[in-house]
């Protein structure tokens, strides 16, 4: 067995080696993206991350014996999370490694010991220490370009973790079609007609003069949609406010939908665009400079070309109406 040494990370340069070492790993790999720095950190951060509140993180970097990082790993648990599964459940993520079984086993076996030690009973990965729609999953089909903080790893991850003992739980799909290049079905285009047809129905755009009543109907929807199923919590007005709030920066007033009911939020449709595209070339960082030149790819060169659908939502009361056929024709129509 190789000779390696494992470092919590737990000071600005250990940090900076955690969050370097994937470049260092894919420099030869062209679909490999950096993550920006700073949405890594948001995750670490107790201030920032929620999941501190009822949990802790802990992560590591593996060392070679010639001294020379071959891996990375965190490892991570929530209360609230953890004791709604049978057996109580930590996490494991943003697992980078060489192919090596012992390095792999070594950065797991750090993850299993830290997570037994506090009391959990399984481990989870690789998942992410917050929300599923970011650094969330292995990769095991279409090893593309990814999209905006979607995972993208080496074929042979997912024999290193099936080899550990891991078994899947769930697979998670990624969609993508053309806009104004593939014909919309006639099925799901006449069920949109129907619906522009019935003057009840109507369908907005984001508008940022309204942006607080725009917090308040997403709220509203998203409870009714999304927050009866099991582990998907409530959402306020104040937070859905602060959401919008953070898209700014990159919105595009045409990429959120909103439908109506006589003047009731029934269905929402909200996208944004993939910015890895421009953001592949920042290596990581996000200083005041490359702030810039996100605004100017954004709004004058117009060099992402791809977007991104963040969150679908129909009440259960109109679903299977065309409401939905109503959102995404709404949409490509403005496209």
């Amino acid at each position: 067995m190789s000779s390696y040494s494992l470092t919590e990370v737990s000071d600005p340069k250990s940090i900076k080696a955690f969050l370097d070492f994937p470049a260092k790993l894919y420099r030869n790999e062209p679909n490999w993206s950096r993550p920006l720095d700073e949405d890594i950190e948001k995750v670490f951060d107790p201030k920032k991350n929620k999941k501190f509140r009822k949990g802790d993180a802990k992560r590591w970097i593996l060392k070679d014996g010639d001294n020379n990082i071959a891996g990375r790993v965190a490892a991570f648990f929530d209360t609230t999370t953890a004791t709604k599964n049978k057996p109580q459940a930590g996490g494991l993520g943003f697992f980078d490694c060489i192919n090596s079984h012992d390095a792999a086993s070594t950065l797991f076996n750090a993850c299993r010991d830290w997570l037994e030690d506090k009391g959990l009973e399984a481990m989870d990965g690789p998942i992410n220490f917050g929300e599923r729609d970011s650094f969330w999953g292995c990769l095991v089909d279409g090893f593309h370009e990814p999209l905006y903080n979607m995972p993208y790893n080496f074929p042979y991850y997912r024999e290193l973790f099936e080899a550990y003992g891991f078994e899947n739980y769930f697979n998670q799909y990624t969609y993508h079609r053309k806009i104004n290049k593939v014909s919309m079905k006639d099925e799901i285009l006449q069920k949109a007609i129907r619906v522009f047809d019935n003057p009840d129905y109507t369908f907005e755009i984001f508008d940022k003069s309204k942006i607080n009543k725009i917090a308040e109907d997403f709220s509203i929807i998203f409870n009714a949609a999304w927050a009866r199923f099991p582990g998907v919590p409530k959402i306020t007005k104040v937070h859905s406010l602060a959401l919008l709030n953070q898209m700014k920066p990159i919105m595009d007033k045409r990429l959120i939908h909103i439908a109506y009911y006589k003047g009731e939020p029934i269905g929402f449709f909200i996208m944004m665009q993939d910015i890895s595209q421009i953001l592949r070339n920042f290596n990581g960082k996000l200083h005041i400079v490359n702030k810039l030149r996100l605004m100017y790819h954004l709004r004058f060169r117009r060099t992402v070309t791809r977007i991104i659908g963040r969150l679908f939502g129909v009440v259960p009361g109109h679903q299977g109406k065309g409401v939905e056929a109503g959102l995404v024709v709404a949409f490509e129509r403005l496209a």
